[in-house]
């Protein structure tokens, strides 16, 4: 008897700390910016855009737009795990500016549907 409460004791103790673990933080973040906010941030500026991925562009590269102007993104293929979306679907990106020479990217860490 002595030994399924401890049992079931660890199960509890150790459910509840994943459970925890999962949760991640809920706090305040990034405030998202609009397209054109975006392309005058600096290279490696954390940014998160609110629009639509409005064409395919290949190897990784998508046209992502809101309104205030259209720049290229970069979703790695691993980012989309069953994930799906068309271009009529508002979507919400978090990633980091890429500037080089000619051309402004954003690589995108995350995104969700809206």
């Amino acid at each position: 008897m002595k030994r399924n409460a401890a049992l079931l004791i660890s199960l509890l103790l150790l459910t509840g700390l994943s459970v925890e673990a999962q949760e991640g933080y809920k706090g305040p973040g990034l405030t998202p910016v609009t397209v054109e906010e975006a392309k005058s941030l600096r290279d490696d500026s954390p940014v998160v855009l609110q629009g639509k991925i409005v064409k395919f562009l290949g190897d990784e590269k998508y046209l992502f737009s809101d309104g205030t102007g259209s720049i290229t993104i970069e979703i790695d293929n691993r980012l989309w795990r069953g994930f799906s979306v068309n271009q009529d679907d508002p979507v919400e990106i978090t990633g980091e500016i890429d500037k080089d020479f000619r051309h402004i990217t954003i690589d995108v860490r995350s995104i969700k549907k809206m």
